[in-house]
């Protein structure tokens, strides 16, 4: 009785240790480690009991590692600090409720088979990171498989992505909590070859799918304003001087802002200054994308990336697509939530251009903030006649204080760099303003919170890796079917059922 009350709160603290697994830590190893012990406890758990435990492991590391909410809600948002902190942990227990429902289905349709076991393990805990990632707009940060951007697994990401990585992490965390029971010797060397041709499987399949486009010289701005004085009306005139003079000593071919480094429309701006900012990207071989918005009251102010090149083509504008709930779009009846908070142009319009940016011969998709989250979203860029050969991300995470947030944004970029084998840069307001070349290794980074610009040569590519392929055809269906299709045969009422294994004495 005493082991299974110690049961509730040891789900609990791995799911804790789950968050170590990521960026800043890059602990990989130990994603597959906490969720061992999950599997581990609820390995004959009941459908209700293991549905607990895998609440509480998933509300454990998701209130660990979004923690940073609470920042922007009570010291930007100006909640009470109870009030913030409850938010933080409501949302982490609403998603948390994925994962229940995936332990709880395992618990019901394992059939005692180790091999068997771990593959419908696998597949309902992919159903849960699918729903995180695609119901409700999605809110996929720190799904398990980014933990898996570092380490053997990483190179599957061309091949499965973010998700299939999650999925094959899952299988050999339930392969660790069967290897430490005792178990038949047949049984035990399935289990190792298995996990050996999971491991080492990409050394034998194809690898290096995109060639290069040649080099571009980038700036990227870190402009380095805090979140409390980017919106003060007695501190506009001074950020945009100061901003003017960082982009004209700028040298790069490309100058990159950050998000809303402007932080009104484009209409407002006066033109003189305007005409000051660009005059160095109206000459041949240069380029300035700058983060401001576009639009009015009436049809909706929208996030917006700008482009300046040489005359006479026009001005390039792109717009955020994927907009986060309550801080860029106010889900319906929950307007007086939003209202308590104070957030800046808190309820905006989408974007509609997906078009590439050309500088110096390269295609550039801006992706503003937390929209390099959604792989499926923007793998269309990277198929076609003319696919863009270098992502820039641009962001303000000022909102959201320097522990985890910056790091954690930095390694999804890297998972999209290794997904499509394409450089990312990125140029943020407080950190991480950094260049990520396509094998998804960091090879530039300015310090967080202090100013300055990053000079950097990078290197553009083209073509298509398989999961971009497969992705762009049929989105995340391939997964979601797969996943459906294990649980159909390989549940209790699929294949007849064999006789299951048993612990030896």
């Amino acid at each position: 009785m005493r082991r299974r009350a110690l049961a509730l709160p040891a789900a609990l603290l791995a799911g804790v240790a789950h968050t170590f697994s990521f960026a800043p830590f890059e602990f990989w190893w130990l994603q597959i480690a906490a969720l061992a012990v999950l599997a581990a406890l609820a390995g004959r758990a009941s459908p209700g009991r293991a549905a607990r435990l895998g609440w509480l492991f998933a509300a454990g590391w998701l209130a660990s590692g979004l923690w940073w909410l609470y920042i922007s809600l009570h010291d930007f948002g100006a909640l009470p600090a109870w009030m913030a902190a409850l938010a933080v942990l409501v949302l982490a227990a609403a998603l948390a409720l994925y994962y229940a429902a995936a332990l709880a289905l395992w618990a019901r349709l394992r059939r005692g088979e180790p091999l068997v076991d771990g593959l419908i393990f696998a597949a309902c805990w992919l159903l849960a990171e699918l729903a995180r990632a695609t119901l409700f707009t999605g809110f996929p940060w720190i799904a398990s498989g980014y933990a898996h951007t570092f380490g053997p697994l990483a190179a599957w990401a061309p091949w499965v992505g973010v998700y299939g990585l999650s999925a094959l992490g899952a299988w050999l965390a339930h392969a660790a909590a069967l290897w430490l029971r005792p178990l038949r010797r047949s049984a035990r060397v399935a289990l190792g070859l298995a996990a050996t041709g999971v491991v080492a499987g990409p050394l034998v399949l194809p690898s290096g799918f995109t060639q290069s486009t040649g080099e571009l010289s980038v700036s990227l701005l870190q402009p380095n304003i805090a979140q409390n004085l980017k919106f003060d009306p007695a501190r506009m005139e001074a950020n945009l001087l100061a901003l003017t003079r960082q982009v004209a000593a700028s040298r790069g071919a490309l100058v990159v802002t950050p998000e809303s480094v402007i932080p009104f429309t484009r209409a407002e701006l006066d033109e003189a200054f305007w005409v000051d900012l660009v005059q160095p990207f109206t000459r041949p071989g240069r380029g300035l994308l700058i983060g401001l918005f576009v639009g009015n009251s009436d049809d909706g102010y929208v996030n917006s990336v700008v482009g300046v090149t040489v005359a006479p083509a026009p001005e390039y504008r792109y717009g955020k697509r994927h907009l986060l709930p309550f801080g860029e779009f106010v889900p319906p009846g929950l307007h007086w939530f939003v209202n308590s908070l104070n957030i800046p142009i808190g309820d905006q319009a989408r974007g509609t251009n997906g078009a590439a940016f050309a500088v110096g011969g390269q295609r550039l998709r801006p992706l503003i903030c937390y929209e390099d989250l959604f792989g499926e979203d923007i793998v269309a860029s990277v198929v076609g006649a003319e696919p863009a050969t270098i992502f820039v991300n641009v962001s303000n995470l000022a909102w959201f204080g320097r522990w985890l947030v910056q790091d954690q944004h930095l390694q999804f970029s890297q998972m999209r760099a290794l997904e499509f084998e394409r450089p990312v840069i990125r140029s943020t307001n407080t950190g991480a303003t950094a260049v990520v070349d396509h094998h998804g290794r960091v090879t530039a980074r300015l310090p967080a919170l202090a100013e300055g610009t990053l000079d950097a040569v990078v290197e553009g590519r083209s073509g298509e890796t398989p999961y971009a392929r497969w992705l762009s055809a049929f989105g995340l269906w391939p997964l979601a079917l797969l996943a459906l299709a294990l649980l159909a045969v390989l549940g209790r009422g699929g294949a007849p059922r064999r006789e299951p294994w048993r612990p030896v004495n």
